[in-house]
């Protein structure tokens, strides 16, 4: 007999979940800081349409929008299915472009004010007609700087 027994085979070790509560809050805190959160809520819908020729703004942070299409499917009860002006998260009417466009302009620093441009994202099946009444209606307030938004096509 020997004088020293060998013990049993002892596996491997268990493991440590000490740092654990330090990787959860690193990618709590990674999460937090690079989600945006939407800014308004969609009422209508709105399927732009394709183009070829295409220019990504340069400072988001500076861009008005403003929403033209048939309001959604929860909405038609109340709105009808004709196509509809929505302002931040609400429908407006054309007459209420000035003052939409006023305040964005007062929530701006001074020197930004000149920079401000106007998005206009209307759905590919709406008429001319109410785009027409919204660019005179931005014409009205000075607000001459307008993009059309779209989605990249192919030629």
């Amino acid at each position: 007999m020997s004088k020293f027994r060998r013990k049993g085979k002892g596996g491997m070790p268990a493991v440590s979940t000490a740092s654990l509560p330090d990787i959860v809050f690193m990618l709590l805190f990674f999460f937090m800081v690079s989600t945006v959160m939407r800014e308004t809520e969609l009422k209508i819908s709105v399927n732009v349409p394709k183009a070829t020729e295409v220019k990504k703004l340069e400072r988001k942070s500076l861009v008005s929008y403003i929403y033209v299409g048939s309001p959604r499917r929860s909405y038609v009860a109340l709105y009808g299915t004709e196509p509809r002006i929505q302002l931040n998260d609400q429908f407006a009417k054309i007459s209420d472009i000035q003052d939409y466009i006023s305040a964005e302009r007062d929530a701006r620093d001074e020197k930004e004010v000149p920079l401000m441009t106007t998005s206009l994202k209307v759905d590919g099946y709406t008429r001319m007609g109410i785009v027409t009444d919204i660019k005179q209606e931005l014409r009205k307030c000075n607000a001459l700087k307008i993009n059309y938004s779209t989605r990249k096509g192919t030629k």
